[in-house]
């Protein structure tokens, strides 16, 4: 999974895994949760999201399967 830093007012770095389509998302407050089921339709259009925060709360938020994990597996899947 790629894992890049994002300018956001909500989130610190963003991932996907297109294999998968699993979306990685640290947010601010140090959470980090994984999505599952996200197409890279959706991903994309976080990335390109003027505000990272609206397109999450509108097109994330509630709509895919999530599970929180922990600072350390975040950075050890940043690593694969």
């Amino acid at each position: 999974m790629n894992i890049k830093s994002v300018e956001s007012a909500t989130l610190v770095a963003i991932g996907y895994d297109d294999s998968r389509e699993i979306l990685q998302l640290e947010f601010r407050s140090h959470a980090v949760y994984l999505y599952l089921g996200v197409p890279g339709s959706v991903f994309e259009a976080l990335v390109a999201a003027p505000s990272k925060g609206r397109y999450f709360n509108d097109s994330i938020r509630g709509h895919f399967s999530h599970t929180r994990i922990s600072k350390a597996d975040f950075g050890r899947r940043g690593e694969s």
